[in-house]
């Protein structure tokens, strides 16, 4: 059964993560998307680490159910090459920085010419304008310049500490993959395609403020310095390991008290109500992972359960993928890759009841579809070999299935 994208066609000029991720996720759920490189290697994550079979793990992790054209965008043939298949696709996205698409020519202008009704998608760190425009950007500094590193030291006196996690890129994958999904649903709707333009830096303050932001909120307010709320996170640590335990309500610590035997805190007038345990929040941990300390992990959950606090283990990335509820939910799929062999991934985070999404591709060799995709667009074997010839392709594929 086909996925909810499938009939939609994705032309991807993306390269790194926060392009090709998004552009998975389309894939995932049935687009047909195509990934446009250059011949000069392609995209940059094609020479990363962690490799198998001449592939490297990252871009096989951001680049399945893809098919990949070599197009030299140098050249006026391989340009109109692109602007052919852009006039047969739905959505064409780009992450170079800003004015670059324009001046190779294929900004919004062009595209549009070719697709009047396209969704045209423009993915940037710091946007179109302002000072930081044009500045190179990877993922530490929209961490540090969003304020996302602040917000994990805990307090604006702390050191600021970087999340061990490309999340800004990885959440303007997701934030984009929505955004596009949006734009051709109101194509649907209204017959016009328009421009999604989304920046790292508009996913992330975004997605902080529900959270994070709340000292922010008020206007009249001003703008206070954030105090370090506690200097523990809510990892405790336990007899043989570690787990996490977070209490909100009053039912909850009722249950916490129970379950770790120490009745004298209902007393205790600093925890008496939500808002106390909040201003005492650093008092309430240590005593809290004095406890803990005395008992192994699964001891802890399994009464911590019982008292219906939430709680976990907290896992390693090897323990993760092996954990029962992690197989109970099929969370993580193992398929083979031609040349990368046996691979096991994450499948696609969104369950559909009736378009389910699927692993139909495994990321492609470079210019593994060139042919087939310029035949999809009506060019003959002959024309295909003559812009080949002429340095518009790549000189030869690497591989075909």
């Amino acid at each position: 059964m086909p996925g909810p994208l499938s009939g939609f066609r994705i032309l991807d000029l993306t390269s790194n993560v926060s392009g090709p991720l998004a552009t998975m996720i389309l894939g995932d759920q049935g687009a047909d998307v195509i990934k446009v490189e250059a011949p000069d290697g392609g995209d940059h994550t094609r020479a990363g680490a962690h490799r198998r079979g001449g592939y490297a793990a990252s871009f096989l992790n951001n680049n399945r159910n893809k098919r990949s054209i070599v197009l030299n965008l140098k050249h006026p043939a391989a340009l109109a090459a692109l602007k052919r298949l852009a006039a047969a696709s739905d959505a064409f996205v780009q992450n170079f920085r800003p004015g670059v698409a324009e001046r190779i020519g294929v900004g919004e202008e062009a595209i549009r010419a070719a697709r009047p009704d396209i969704v045209y998608v423009s993915i940037s760190g710091f946007g179109e304008q302002g000072p930081y425009a044009q500045r190179p950007v990877y993922d530490p500094l929209i961490q540090g310049f969003s304020g996302l590193a602040t917000v994990q030291a805990g307090s604006d006196a702390a050191r600021p500490r970087m999340l061990r996690t490309i999340l800004p890129d990885k959440l303007t994958a997701i934030t984009a993959a929505q955004a596009i999904t949006a734009a051709l649903l109101a194509r649907q709707r209204t017959g016009e395609g328009q421009h999604v333009r989304l920046s790292m830096l508009e996913a992330v303050l975004q997605f902080l403020w529900p959270s994070d932001m709340a000292s922010q909120t008020f206007i009249e307010d001003g703008l206070p310095r954030q105090e370090k709320a506690s200097s523990l996170d809510l990892v405790y640590e336990t007899a043989d390991g570690y787990i996490t335990v977070a209490v909100q309500t009053d039912r909850q610590w009722r249950g916490l008290i129970e379950a770790l035997e120490q009745p004298q805190w209902l007393a205790d007038p600093r925890f008496t109500t939500p808002a106390l345990r909040a201003e005492n929040v650093e008092a309430r941990l240590q005593l809290t992972q004095a406890v803990l300390r005395g008992r192994p992990s699964a001891e802890w959950l399994d009464r911590l359960a019982q008292a219906d606090v939430p709680c976990a283990p907290v896992l390693t990335r090897n323990e993760v993928i092996r954990h029962p509820h992690v197989a109970a939910m099929a969370i993580v799929e193992e398929y083979d890759h031609p040349a990368a062999g046996r691979l096991r991934q994450a499948r696609s985070a969104a369950r559909f009841s009736k378009t389910p999404a699927a692993i139909r591709l495994p990321a492609p060799a470079l210019g593994e579809h060139t042919d087939e995709i310029l035949a999809e667009v009506s060019y003959s074997p002959d024309e295909v070999a003559a812009l080949r010839a002429q340095g518009a392709l790549e000189a030869t594929p690497e591989g075909k299935r």
